[in-house]
């Protein structure tokens, strides 16, 4: 059923879809009983998939990753869809319209995704308003909440440090983890920061806020999939010098290798075309972290066989955000389903 929707969807702009599926599952957030339906659909448990991190209970390693919604529009729904935890945002201090569009494309025969949005968010204030508003109404999320952290575009890279903390001061209350995200190709010069002096001056400023909290958070990083071993050597030495609890390994990439799409279109890929860089990348960090930090994998995730990797070459948990867009709202029942024939 859904291979005929998805080539109905398939014929519109791609940015007026996610906008459309946003604006139904932000309404069914709001009705006890659709959230229910959607669960019995959707959303098979089973305690043997859970995953204990950070102090945290993950019903399941498998969560949607950051940039699907931005702006906790629809959170309630993404449990509901089997999803075992949320990362909303990227969340920046000012609020701003991103990128001229069109900056959406599909890449069908790829099964991947360009997207230049820049960082298009409500802001943190507006944010925070929002999760207060969900808190008191609704109580804590039945799953755990990551909350994404950038940088606003008017903000000059000198100034960074200043811009994450407020956005991260102005939500801390409301996140189970956070992320630094240095490593969208969308924002002008933002991926300067993973070098290894302003990443410093970021990530120390970051920590101390973090230090001087009354309740313990976890903080992670997420980075580039195109940054060279070395370099990733350089952020591993910083993240444990002062001490982030984990690391979201990838971004979208800037590489356009290997594509059989003909396609001229500024911004990161992601989906299948990204799974080997992922691959590498996640093959790299285990190697030299040896367990010391947990991963968080993503990149090119379609299926259980995709997590069962992951898992296998050392991450504690995926996410996947490409991959639900080609396989559907049932994507996360059949890998719950392949992953409890697999593994028990």
């Amino acid at each position: 059923m859904y291979a005929l929707l998805k080539k109905l969807l398939f014929q519109f702009d791609p940015e007026a879809v996610h906008e459309f599926v946003m604006g139904a599952l932000k309404t069914a957030s709001h009705s006890p009983a659709a959230l229910e339906g959607i669960a019995q659909m959707c959303a098979p448990r089973d305690p043997r998939l859970g995953v204990k991190l950070w102090g945290l209970e993950f019903p399941n390693p498998v969560g949607l990753a950051a940039g699907f919604d931005k702006n906790a529009l629809a959170l309630a729904a993404w449990p509901a869809l089997g999803f075992g935890f949320v990362e909303m945002g990227s969340v920046t201090m000012l609020e701003q319209p991103g990128n001229p569009r069109p900056r959406l494309f599909r890449l069908p025969e790829d099964r991947g995704i360009i997207n230049r949005m820049g960082f298009n968010n409500d802001g943190a204030d507006r944010v925070a308003a929002r999760l207060e508003q969900f808190s008191n109404t609704r109580g804590k999320l039945s799953v755990p909440l990551g909350i994404n952290l950038g940088k606003s575009k008017l903000t000059p890279l000198e100034l960074a440090p200043q811009d994450y903390l407020y956005s991260l001061e102005k939500l801390w209350n409301y996140g189970d983890y956070f992320v630094v995200n240095v490593s969208s190709p969308n924002t002008p010069n933002l991926r300067q920061l993973q070098d290894k002096d302003k990443l410093e001056v970021l990530l120390s400023s970051v920590m101390d806020f973090v230090r001087r909290q009354p309740v313990y958070k976890p903080m992670l990083l997420k980075i580039a999939p195109d940054l060279s071993f070395s370099q990733l050597d350089q952020v591993l030495e910083l993240l444990e010098r002062y001490k982030l609890l984990g690391i979201v390994a990838t971004n979208t990439t800037l590489s356009r290798d290997g594509l059989k799409t003909q396609i001229e279109q500024a911004g990161g890929l992601s989906g299948a075309p990204l799974r080997q860089k992922s691959l590498k990348i996640l093959k790299h960090l285990s190697r030299e972290l040896e367990g010391r930090l947990p991963i968080i994998s993503v990149g090119g995730i379609f299926g259980a066989d995709d997590v069962l990797e992951r898992l296998d070459l050392g991450a504690s948990l995926v996410q996947v955000y490409t991959g639900w867009i080609y396989e559907g709202p049932l994507m996360m029942r059949q890998i719950a389903r392949d992953l409890l024939e697999h593994r028990v």
